[in-house]
């Protein structure tokens, strides 16, 4: 409603808006909702709404401002009833991923451990460059009551909230202490949950008081505003030095990053590929910047890579970095480009990246770079032998996939590796993997045959354990009618499965699948690789103090189905491969839960193609921990630093 503006209550220091401009009066809270309701993105021409949705759980400190807001707004800001404040936060990245940026969610919480609980998410966020708007309930700003309930006092700092722990985690923090300040902070955060170089958690702290204080707003700021989400195009001197170092390259590699993903420039890395036949391995996070089965795909790259695309890397001179931010996991630990000559040519959208590693920088839209680089190398083409040499080892690579996959007795009990050779007969381009820890994210990367661009959903840039479930939800939100498979070991299951409750309540047909595997594989087998012999990776019964008695008799199928959802137990090969395919069929929730057999010897996944630096005690007396030293270091001389 528009009225002319009231008078300010006695003590208010702003002015209201001046005199005959149109306003709203609303609290902080309700005015926040309805400004974040008309909010775009727009992006080759193609709008998109901001932010579709809020996630919340409600207490004392938000329940009375953005509770009653969001309940006042109606559906023009749609509700999601969340169970535990991290996993809300994942929701909304797996949905902001799924959107190519373009959409975000807000997440709301009370003060006290619900804003707490938001740092890890935040910080994954933030990690990999994902939009999401925190919206923690605060103290009072007024102090009419200190301290109130959950409130953290600081001795040194007044100012000083539970909130300030999401400061080092948010791309842009800011604090409302009255109402006002909202509109310029409001502003400022939707600039960066829109802008491709700066994105990641954006954090409004609102103190419960001003949440629930009236204030007139200019009715200019409820009007719909659309944020340009911009592609930046190369500077042509740093586009001209890029071109002659292609040129001047024998063994080039492409590593693709999921800045390719987020710029949506798998077309333009297809035909830049095409054009110059040069091999594209890829990171985690741009998996799936090629298909599969496109001649110049090599398959994933560094500690969890494949031979084909490590061995094109020792021997690159020219490493072309597109849209990565060159983990340790890419490059090795800095041991894997060893060829005495490699320099680093890096297309990136932020200037930071852009420079690692001491590369030419093409500081440009990831999609935007490539097209410009495609045109200006017109006729220039890669070695043929060189084509012919990763062609051939991509071929070799392929049959171990396939070895790994094969399913020779249908009444065994399933490998981890074949539980992923039945979901690749099962798939197609429309299905999202959804998977973020533990021993999954190697197998995948090695194994995987990706088949469209957003299929492969791997959070690998904070490996969170308890990601899968409620990205799953997100990823589904933002893709309604699309298959999406959620893939958890029982370590990861256990970390986060609340929002199963969710997934049920909203009826979202997620795929769950649950590989009972009585532990934490990846870090037993990390921890009996630096000789730590797997103490505390095992879920068994204390024995001899120790773990080392019979398997725990938890029952994650009962407790998945305990929360709602139809749960299909297989036993064996054929067992799993009948309950995937009624899972995919279904048009409800359903978990799939299946005990994994360890491989035997020359089965299951490759090794490590590549090395990974996780530091091994110096000193020891325990015979593994000194034979594990000798290794590492054995293995970092190789580390080298490119300057």
């Amino acid at each position: 409603m528009t009225t002319q503006p009231t008078p300010p209550a006695p003590g208010t220091p702003a002015p209201p808006p001046a005199a005959g401009q149109p306003v709203r009066r609303l609290t902080t809270a309700q005015a926040l909702v309805a400004f974040l309701a008309r909010q775009y993105t727009e992006r080759d021409g193609v709008r998109h709404r901001l932010i579709t949705a809020t996630w919340g759980i409600f207490g004392h400190g938000n329940v009375a401002g953005i509770g009653q807001a969001l309940l006042e707004t109606g559906p023009a800001m749609p509700y999601l009833q969340g169970r535990n404040e991290q996993a809300m936060v994942h929701a909304a990245v797996g949905h902001a991923r799924q959107s190519g940026r373009l959409s975000a969610q807000a997440v709301t919480t009370s003060i006290g451990p619900g804003a707490t609980n938001l740092v890890t998410g935040a910080a994954l966020a933030t990690v990999n460059h994902l939009p999401v708007l925190l919206l923690p309930g605060d103290t009072f700003a007024a102090r009419p009551a200190d301290p109130v309930l959950q409130q953290l006092e600081v001795p040194y700092a007044g100012d000083v909230s539970v909130n300030d722990c999401l400061r080092p985690v948010s791309r842009l923090f800011d604090r409302i202490t009255r109402p006002e300040a909202l509109i310029p902070a409001a502003l400022h955060a939707m600039r960066v949950l829109a802008d491709p170089a700066a994105t990641g958690a954006v954090t409004l702290a609102l103190p419960q008081d001003v949440q629930a204080e009236a204030y007139d707003w200019p009715a200019a700021f409820f009007a719909e505003r659309v944020w340009h989400v911009r592609r930046p195009a190369p500077d042509p001197d740093e586009l001209d030095r890029a071109v002659r170092a292609v040129r001047a390259a024998r063994r080039p590699l492409v590593v693709a990053g999921g800045g390719v993903h987020h710029s949506a420039a798998e077309d333009a890395l297809a035909a830049f590929a095409e054009a110059t036949r040069i091999p594209v391995a890829a990171t985690q996070a741009g998996k799936g910047s090629l298909r599969h089965d496109h001649p110049a795909d090599v398959g994933g790259i560094g500690h969890t890579g494949t031979a084909t695309a490590d061995d094109l890397a020792r021997t690159a001179d020219l490493v072309i970095g597109v849209g990565t931010r060159y983990t340790d996991f890419t490059t090795a630990s800095a041991t894997l480009f060893t060829h005495p000559d490699v320099h680093f040519l890096n297309l990136n959208i932020t200037g930071f990246d852009a420079h690692k590693l001491a590369a030419l920088p093409l500081v440009a839209d990831a999609r935007t770079a490539l097209e410009a680089l495609t045109a200006a190398l017109a006729g220039h083409r890669a070695d043929p032998a060189y084509e012919a040499e990763y062609t051939a080892a991509k071929a070799r690579w392929e049959q171990r996939v396939d070895a790994a996959y094969a399913t020779p007795d249908p009444a065994a009990r399933p490998t981890q590796t074949q539980v992923l050779g039945l979901l690749d007969e099962l798939v197609t381009d429309e299905d999202v993997l959804i998977n973020a820890a533990g021993s999954l994210p190697g197998d995948l990367h090695k194994l995987w045959r990706t088949r469209s661009p957003r299929q492969y959903h791997v959070e690998y840039g904070y490996s969170c354990m308890g990601y899968e479930i409620p990205a799953a939800i997100g990823v589904q939100l933002a893709a309604p009618g699309r298959p999406v498979w959620a893939l958890v070991g029982d370590g990861t299951y256990l970390m986060n499965p609340t929002e199963i409750v969710t997934a049920v309540q909203e009826n979202l047909p997620v795929k769950l699948v649950v590989l009972q595997n009585h532990g934490y594989a990846s870090i037993g087998g990390l921890s009996e690789a630096t000789g730590a012999e797997r103490f505390g990776t095992d879920y068994r019964h204390r024995e001899d103090g120790g773990f080392t008695g019979a398997p725990l008799p938890v029952d994650l199928a009962a407790n998945a189905a305990s929360l709602g959802m139809r749960v299909l137990r297989a036993a064996t090969v054929a067992e799993l491969r009948a309950a995937l395919a009624l899972a995919r069929a279904a048009d409800r929730p359903v978990c799939v839960h299946v005990e994994t057999a360890t491989p035997a010897a020359g089965q299951g996944a490759p090794p490590a193609q590549a090395w990974w630096d996780v530091p091994v005690a110096a000193t020891a007396t325990r015979p593994p921990a000194v034979a594990a030293r000798e290794e590492y270091e054995r293995h970092r001389t190789g580390r080298r630093r490119h300057l």
